[in-house]
């Protein structure tokens, strides 16, 4: 691609408008008629391990259409909006939306590796136990996971360590594993973020010097805002702290992808930034 040709602009342009609308109206499904035991949004639909019982294919697409609360939805429809109109503008609707999918599936891929290495070791004990249970197997899993902070979980393992040849004390241990082991692959990954943060690094790109106003009053360019959000996210997946239920990698990835694919189509113009 050698040349932007924007037509004329357009504050809200129809993908961007479209997809607002999509994503809310997946919102208010999902918390509706969405949320029910026949039928659950979010097991379906959301990103899962891919060693869950829970994962389908389609999710690496689906989770992007769904958000956990009604800030995590409007903080990236406005991301979305505030960098998305111009590039859309720029490049088009049909470049547009499928800068956008490329860069969700591409994020959503990232972070399933991430989640294929970070569970490794949870998995490969869990197979070990699967196969051959002992008291020494499950003690260590129920130490190095911290099940104890579970109601009932000390007893349960104190009373197979006790007696392991009681086939009612395994079961109950193993269960406790079992139970562990699925809840923490079925920890749903949702939103849109990774897709727009390819959008973000896009407009990033292509529009360095561009002064956004953090609320509203301080300036400051985009570039500069650009840098510390990808370098925090960076930080903080590196980091991988407990409990930060956060898709970092999914967000380094989208705008991984974002940014390669923007070089990419921009190869023989890469000296000018609008």
């Amino acid at each position: 691609m050698t040349e932007f040709r924007p037509s004329r602009f357009e504050i809200l342009p129809i993908v961007i408008k479209n997809l607002l609308i999509i994503n809310l109206l997946f919102f208010l499904a999902k918390n509706s008629i969405g949320s029910s035991d026949l039928f659950n949004m979010v097991d379906v639909l959301a990103l899962h391990h891919v060693k869950s019982p829970l994962f389908q294919p389609w999710q690496i697409v689906t989770h992007i259409f769904m958000h956990a609360d009604f800030f995590h939805l409007f903080w990236n429809m406005f991301m979305l909006w505030m960098f998305g109109s111009v590039l859309e503008n720029l490049w088009g609707p049909k470049r547009f939306l499928t800068f956008y999918f490329i860069c969700g599936i591409g994020a959503g891929l990232l972070h399933l590796t991430f989640l294929w290495f970070d569970f490794n070791e949870l998995l490969n004990q869990y197979m070990r136990i699967k196969e051959n249970p002992s008291p020494g197997k499950i003690s260590a899993f129920f130490n190095d996971y911290n099940l104890f902070r579970f109601s009932g979980s000390r007893e349960v393992l104190s009373n197979y360590v006790s007696n392991p040849s009681n086939p009612l004390y395994l079961q109950s241990a193993v269960s406790y594993v079992n139970e562990y082991t699925y809840a923490r692959l079925s920890v749903p990954t949702v939103g849109a973020s990774g897709a727009v943060s390819g959008v973000m690094a896009a407009f990033l790109f292509l529009f360095p010097n561009t002064y956004l106003y953090l609320y509203f009053l301080f300036p400051i360019k985009v570039k500069w805002f650009g840098l510390f959000y990808f370098g925090r996210e960076l930080v903080l997946a590196i980091m991988n702290q407990e409990g930060d239920n956060i898709a970092r990698w999914a967000h380094i990835g989208g705008g991984l992808v974002g940014f390669l694919l923007v070089l990419t189509w921009n190869k023989k113009n890469r000296r000018k930034f609008y």
